[in-house]
């Protein structure tokens, strides 16, 4: 099943309703948690705000999706690393001098970290080192940056989706041993289990993964569909009730996406917030909390202060897109032209190079 940009343009207005959740989640439940608002929400309304936390996970379910798609055109694995230094480090440069200068301003204190662990946040390394965030949401960039090393080497050392699958299958099964006994795993074990192989989020990249390979190709083998129903149901034991059952309800959303049911979706609004959720999630929580912070102390009502740190995300979300994020990504892609156009007159075979994949039917599954 071919894939059109107008058909999957949902996912990115789903990626904008994601960011947009976890930045309220962040200014309203979660700061009042922390920090205490000077206004009470509806106990509804935060009971819903509170879901926002699991907005991240439909980021990981996107990622799993976008990133075998994006491996399937990639010749070698030094051009798929380059691609996502390149995706992900430039605005996440820009977005730690902006957020170190603004926390050592406005604050709060409690989230200032010394310049040097500021500068090893640009590797993205900083919490294999016990070292802080520069702001708090960067936790899910580390699992993302650990996801794409894991598969660049499975995907460009096994070559061929049933050894790929087999391993996908150890990982998932791995995930839901790590995530019903994760008090009990041996001290010894912790780092490889909870951070290397981060068994309570791994499911949802590959189940990204293998809603791609259905959406690509059609259908599936059964093993296939067995290993994309468990890799669902592992949020059942992941998370508890009831945000596990948030986490199922964002694969269906996801699902439907994918299958062209939530067109209504890309409309202009939300396909700009879509293009701003990567730099919005970089940008909005520790600058929000000291912009929040800020007017209370000018006296100003708490829900103004909620509407200028969005405000003000938005803003610097913008600036990143446009001036950083989207110069980076044309530049690399010109670049990659060229020097492919060199090296690479003949557009080399993808993944399965020993079979060739068909746009309804891919043999290795048969």
């Amino acid at each position: 099943m071919a894939s059109s940009p107008s058909r999957l343009a949902s996912l990115d207005a789903l990626r904008g309703l994601a960011a947009l959740a976890v930045v309220l989640f962040h200014y309203l439940p979660y700061y009042d948690k922390l920090y205490g608002h000077g206004f009470e929400l509806p106990e509804a309304a935060t009971a819903t705000l509170l879901f926002g936390r699991y907005g991240v996970h439909l980021f990981f379910i996107l990622s799993g999706f976008v990133i075998f798609m994006t491996l399937e055109r990639t010749s070698k694995a030094s051009w798929f690393g380059l691609a996502r230094a390149f995706r992900l480090l430039p605005a996440l440069w820009a977005a730690i001098v902006l957020t170190f200068l603004s926390v050592h301003w406005l604050g709060p204190e409690s989230r200032a970290v010394p310049l040097e662990v500021a500068l090893l946040n640009t590797t993205l390394l900083h919490e294999y080192f016990g070292k802080a965030h520069v702001d708090g949401a960067y936790w899910s960039l580390v699992v993302e940056v650990t996801f794409y090393s894991w598969m660049a080497l499975l995907f460009f050392g096994l070559r061929r989706w049933q050894h790929l699958r087999l391993a996908l299958a150890a990982w998932v099964i791995v995930s839901y041993a790590g995530a019903l006994w994760w008090k009990q795993i041996p001290p010894e074990l912790e780092f490889l289990v909870k951070d290397l192989l981060f068994v309570k989020y791994a499911p949802l990249f590959v189940a990204g993964m293998l809603i791609y390979r259905r959406h690509r190709y059609g259908g599936g083998s059964a093993f296939d569909n067995t290993l994309l129903a468990l890799s669902i149901g592992h949020g059942l034991v992941a998370y508890k009730l009831p945000y596990s059952l948030f986490v199922l309800g964002c694969f269906a959303v996801f699902a439907l996406a994918v299958a062209g049911r939530m067109n209504w979706l890309s409309n202009r609004p939300m396909l700009w917030l879509g293009s701003l959720s990567y730099s919005l999630y970089l940008v909005h929580q520790n600058i929000g909390y000291g912009v929040i912070g800020w007017s209370y102390e000018a006296g100003l009502p708490g829900w103004l202060g909620v509407i200028l740190a969005l405000t003000t995300a938005l803003a610097l979300a913008s600036a990143i897109h446009y001036s950083v994020e989207k110069p980076s990504l044309a530049r690399f892609r010109t670049w990659r032209r060229k020097a492919e156009a060199v090296y690479l007159p003949v557009s080399p075979s993808r993944f399965n190079s020993t079979v060739p994949l068909s746009p309804r039917r891919d043999p290795a599954d048969s």
